[in-house]
Formats: structure tokens, C-alpha cells, sequence
């Protein structure tokens, strides 16, 4: 909690005399003013985060966060949760689709192993930092202990605070968990205050027969838990996951240490939504990828008050949509260093 609580105090608001320098040398560039709409608006938002004139982008990292979830024995995933260890798996051999668009945006990729129900060797690429073995089923009782949770979230701090000092200019979010829609429909009903069936969608594609079932779930779940609210900690902890809980912690850590940070889709989201109700000056240094098919996803951006750069039907997860707006963040900050 030590570790949560200094980085919660050291999350400045972002210094707005940062906007007006870039504006300024926007205008001065050779089109009509505002001409490049939202790329003006990513160079801006680069110069006012990092505090710089002439930001770098030159070392970018996604983070994808892996863990196992409860839930799934109750139905509510059209695969099993084996699947959450052979994905990672592949990660660590550059197969997946997050590590093709990686490569793409010249980014690296770290697969975090925070909640995986499996044990893996040393592998290269692989960081364990485990907290739980799969989390409980909250359809039965609280998915992690409010400990638990904290830790969650303390790792992901961790990584930030690392990879800042390794001199990375940029941070991308992305998850691997069978049943993960599960946990994050359910903060998104309980932290925008709509109901269950307006933020819970098919996921990887079940039928409309389970989609019924996981709404009657995550409704039970809700009941049986009662997390509150007004405390994100305590909505993590008994309808969460370790993953979501892990992407919490490394948007603040981002934040704390002054570094942009993208956020990949519905899943990543529900995590930023955690640290965004812990500390909501960090909206300001997250940029949202896109805007995913699944219907909470822009209920849960509406609710910090961020706008999607991408929209083009994705729901893969991993930081796929995070390693392609990283190349239209990128686009602005080449218009305003080079045009």
C-alpha cells in the first residue's frame, strides 16, 4: 500500500503553459491552422505530458498482462481457461497478433505473468511477478482479497518505475485472460452506474444463449459482493481481475513519472477506469486506441472523458489496438518536429 499510496501523491496535473508552446509552433507550421485535426492534437498533448518541446519516441513498450479468472466455470467464455497459459506461450515465440503489430510500431513487448493459474520456466520475454493463481469466482465470493488487489496493482507501478528507468519514452497496455470480458463488464457497471446487459457483450464470441448466462452472472456477482463504488480498490478486489488490476497500476505509474501512455481496448480499459477513479488527474496521460465492438467499452472512455483515435471493429485484446495508435501518435509528433 506504501508504494500505491507515494504514487497516488506524486501524480502532478498536467501544466497547461506545455499546450500553448505547441500550438504556437503548430501554427507556425505550413498549413491552415487545425488543418491536422487530432495529429495537432497528439504533438500537443506529447509536449504538455513530458514537459518538452522536442519529445522522442524512440523506445516504446506494451505491456501484456496475463491472468486466469474464476468466473470462467461458470460458462461465461466460449474458451477454457488453458488457453490464457498457451497464449503466453505464444507471445514469448512472436506469433500472436500483438507481437506482428508490435514489430510494426517498433515497439517492444513484455508479457506479464501477474495472475496466470500455471507455472512457467524461465523463459525470454517472460516477467513473473505473480500475485494470484487465477482469481476466485465471484459468482461464489470476492475475486481477491483487498491485499491482493493492492499488490495487483503495486506490480504494475513497479513496471512503470522500471521501465522509466530504463529510458522508455512511451507505454502500451494490452491483457491476455480467458474470461476476462467477465470482471471487466462488471467494474463497468459498477463504476459508470449502468446496468449489467447495457456494458456486457459476447466477448470472444459466445452464443446469445451464454451472453444471457454471463449477464446473470456478473448481476449475481454484483449482488452477492456489493463492492463499493466510491472505492475502486474495493470494486477491484471483488469483481476484478489481476490483469486489470496490473494495467491500473502501470497508467499511474505512467502518470507519476510523467510518460504517455496508451490504452488498448475494453479490457485494458476497465483497468485505466480503476486508476483513473483512484486518481483522475491521469486521464491526461492516457491516450485511448480505439474503440472496441464491445458495447461498454465507450459507456467506460465516456465516463473519464476519453476519445477513441481508432475505430475499426477491434476486439482482440492483447495491445493490438495500442501498437496501432501508437503509429498515429507517432504521425503527429513527426508533423510537429519535421513539417
Amino acid at each position: 500500500m506504501e508504494l500505491l499510496e507515494k504514487t497516488l501523491k506524486s501524480i502532478d496535473d498536467v501544466d497547461a503553459k506545455w499546450y500553448d508552446t505547441a500550438q504556437k509552433h503548430l501554427d507556425n507550421l505550413t498549413k491552415p491552422l487545425g488543418s491536422l485535426g487530432r495529429l495537432e492534437e497528439f504533438a500537443r498533448r506529447l509536449v504538455a505530458i513530458t514537459e518538452n518541446k522536442s519529445p522522442v519516441l524512440d523506445k516504446k513498450v506494451i505491456f501484456t498482462f496475463a491472468g486466469d479468472h474464476g468466473i470462467t466455470s461458470e460458462g461465461v467464455s466460449a474458451y477454457p481457461k488453458e488457453v490464457t497459459q498457451q497464449m503466453v506461450l505464444n507471445f514469448l515465440r512472436g506469433g500472436a497478433g500483438i507481437n506482428v503489430l508490435a514489430r510494426h510500431a517498433g515497439s517492444e513487448v513484455v508479457v506479464v505473468d501477474i495472475g496466470v493459474d500455471a507455472d512457467f520456466e524461465e523463459l525470454d520475454g517472460l516477467v513473473k511477478m505473480k500475485v494470484v493463481k487465477g482469481t476466485n469466482n465471484f459468482a461464489k465470493g470476492p475475486a481477491m482479497t483487498r491485499d491482493e488487489a493492492i499488490r495487483c496493482i503495486e506490480v504494475g507501478i513497479e513496471l512503470a518505475n522500471g521501465y522509466a528507468k530504463k529510458g522508455f519514452k512511451m507505454f502500451g497496455t494490452g491483457e491476455m485472460g480467458i474470461g476476462n470480458t467477465t470482471p471487466s463488464s462488471a467494474i463497468a457497471s459498477v463504476l459508470t452506474d449502468r446496468p449489467v446487459s447495457e456494458v456486457t457483450s459476447k466477448g470472444t464470441g459466445i452464443t446469445e444463449e451464454s451472453l444471457k448466462r454471463k449477464i446473470k452472472v456478473i448481476e449475481n456477482g454484483i449482488k452477492l459482493n456489493k463492492p463499493n463504488p466510491k472505492d475502486a480498490i474495493d470494486v477491484l478486489s471483488k469483481i476484478g481481475g489481476a490483469e486489470i488490476g496490473g494495467i491500473a497500476g502501470l497508467i499511474l505509474g505512467a502518470a507519476a513519472n510523467k510518460i504517455p501512455v496508451v490504452i488498448d481496448g475494453f479490457i485494458s480499459t476497465a483497468g485505466a477506469l480503476i486508476a483513473y477513479c483512484l486518481e483522475p488527474k491521469t486521464k491526461d496521460y492516457m491516450f485511448a486506441a480505439h474503440k472496441s465492438v464491445e458495447i461498454g467499452h465507450k459507456i467506460m472512455l465516456d465516463k473519464i472523458g476519453l476519445r477513441p483515435i481508432l475505430d475499426l471493429d477491434l476486439r482482440l485484446g492483447e495491445g493490438t489496438g495500442a501498437a496501432l495508435a501508437m503509429l498515429m501518435i507517432e504521425a503527429g509528433l513527426k508533423i510537429y518536429k519535421e513539417m
